[in-house]
């Protein structure tokens, strides 16, 4: 599904003391089957962004266009129910929202409580747990007597039950170890490309933005600071740096190699192998030089 904000802004407590600007014309398009990262410290806007794309919140000014959904100021969002059905949510902590009393009864009860038939959700688990790792003999164990990571991606099949078609991802490393957070974001990077779905990942960590996503887009109190492909983004460290925010670790390699060698390697999105062969044609023409 095609994601369009035109202009779009949102106000908390409008016409009070209270009022907050947390978005402040905001214009951006995502096409359907992207992987777009969205990059902000706190405050910048990215949580109330996202709660825009299922109908959570309406824009005080502004249209936000979801596929053939849109939300409008003052106006109760049509066919909101079918909305939420197509764009999946993980939040920050999913494990949280697990409450039934089996992984089972946990994982059918978005698309129960939408209508869909139980023999229907019933043939498609099997799919499911293989798509998070999980093993089919903890359908019926408590989802609190599973591990952490388990828990998480019960959590995660739940969401990918409603088979959305756009996916949006809320910090949903948040709390694993570094092994933990990498099989989480592959399993996540997999299924986007299995299922074309259109995916949103916020997310503080620039190694993630740079690896899993084709776009990405920067956020500073409220505003859209940058948009662009990661290769054009990340190379920008004056930019990025008056808002606070670093570079990716393998730009900040390429800028130490320049400032040694005196040689400059244009990133344009290469692989840590393709860097290290460039890398080492221009020392060796370097030593030939001499």
């Amino acid at each position: 599904m095609d994601i369009t904000f035109k202009q779009v802004s949102h106000i908390y407590q409008p016409n009070t003391p209270f009022a907050f600007h947390a978005l402040k014309d905001v214009s951006f398009h995502i096409p359907s089957g992207s992987y777009v990262a969205i990059i902000g410290h706190t405050g910048s806007g990215k949580s109330t962004l996202i709660q825009h794309l299922n109908g959570l919140l309406s824009p005080t000014e502004g249209l936000v266009q979801i596929g053939d959904f849109q939300l409008e100021p003052g106006k109760k969002p049509k066919d909101i129910k079918e909305l939420r059905k197509h764009v999946g949510v993980v939040f920050q902590y999913p494990e949280h929202q697990l409450f039934e009393e089996t992984v089972k009864k946990d994982i059918m009860f978005g698309p129960m409580n939408f209508g869909a038939e139980e023999k229907e959700m019933e043939e498609r688990i099997p799919e499911i747990l293989q798509a998070v790792q999980l093993p089919e003999h903890v359908l019926e164990r408590s989802p609190f007597d599973l591990s952490g990571g388990q828990m998480r991606r019960a959590a995660i099949a739940g969401v990918l039950m409603m088979d959305p078609r756009v996916l949006v991802l809320d910090e949903p490393t948040a709390g694993l170890d570094p092994g933990g957070q990498r099989e989480i974001m592959d399993m996540f990077y997999r299924l986007h490309k299995e299922k074309k779905m259109t995916t949103i990942l916020v997310t503080h960590s620039m190694e993630d933005a740079m690896k899993y996503a084709d776009y990405v887009l920067i956020m500073n109190h409220g505003k859209l600071y940058m948009e662009g492909k990661p290769a054009e983004v990340f190379v920008q460290k004056d930019e990025l740096e008056k808002v606070g925010l670093g570079v990716p670790e393998v730009i900040e390699f390429l800028n130490t190699f320049e400032q040694t060698f005196g040689a400059s390697i244009p990133f344009q999105g290469q692989d840590i192998p393709k860097l290290a062969r460039e890398m080492l044609r221009v020392m060796k023409r370097g030593e030939h030089d001499e």
